[in-house]
């Protein structure tokens, strides 16, 4: 359930917006995201004009969000299946794209094993994770965050999750099974390349790739909600993001670009 708290602050920010001006695009993104998106909503406001603001969760929680009627223009999922219900739904399209029933892939996203540098235990690699001094491991919550499904899944591949399940520290999303690994709540997590490669995390810790063929690959989907009032915008946006330079930046910052 959405509180009022949150309709609230949506009001007073139409209340704020003067008259005849453009209503800034609400963006749903994915919590892999935020150490993404803020320099490119950026460029995209200069280029543009259009000011986004981000709401960033676990993508099953703002899937709930769109479903109860929250004000959003745009979904950034970190997978595809999640947009793709709210398309069965009737609450989202892609239109625009080949195929408006099928989310837009926008890009791909990469699991790491992520330790700090001053941790007790070797450094990140399948060998730690067989090791019986790792005591806590941080992953995203699998039943809410797409990175915490294919944690699960690249345990299971390994024959480790039924020895590791005990020592799981499940957080929200993905930005704080970082968090808890970053401030030792865990020993390591298994957590996003995009967190891993932020300038806390690269400067507190090492991280190691875990090979793609032990998980689903991440693919990370992009819908309009159908109750947009602000429809062509929304492509403005969802075509920056797709444009080569922007696909330059998600590689920079953690994503395997799709163009």
């Amino acid at each position: 359930m959405i509180s009022r708290a949150f309709f609230a602050a949506i009001f007073a920010c139409v209340l704020a917006t003067p008259l005849g001006a453009q209503a800034p695009l609400r963006v749903a993104a994915a919590a892999d995201l935020e150490p993404v998106l803020p320099p490119i909503l950026a460029r995209f406001q200069q280029a543009t004009g259009v000011h986004a603001e981000v709401t960033y969760q676990a993508s099953a929680m703002l899937t709930t969000e769109i479903e109860n009627g929250a004000p959003f223009d745009l979904f950034l999922s970190a997978d595809l299946s999640y947009p793709k219900k709210l398309i069965d739904d009737g609450l989202a399209d892609a239109a625009g794209s080949a195929d408006s029933t099928t989310p837009i892939i926008y890009a791909r996203g990469t699991l790491v094993l992520w330790a700090r540098k001053d941790s007790h235990l070797p450094p990140p690699s399948l060998d730690l994770l067989r090791s019986p001094a790792l005591k806590r491991l941080a992953i995203a919550n699998p039943d809410r965050a797409p990175y915490g499904r294919a944690a699960v899944a690249a345990l299971q591949n390994l024959n480790l999750y039924d020895a590791l399940k005990a020592r799981l520290v499940t957080a929200e999303n993905i930005a704080q099974a970082a968090q808890f690994a970053d401030s030792a709540n865990a020993d390591a997590g298994l957590i996003s390349l995009t967190s891993a490669l932020t300038p806390r995390l690269s400067g507190d810790g090492t991280y190691f790739v875990v090979p793609r063929n032990l998980y689903p690959p991440i693919e990370q989907g992009a819908v309009i909600v159908s109750s947009t009032k602000q429809r062509a915008a929304v492509h403005k946006l969802l075509d920056f993001l797709l444009s080569p330079a922007v696909q330059a930046q998600f590689a920079k910052s953690g994503l395997t670009p799709v163009r």
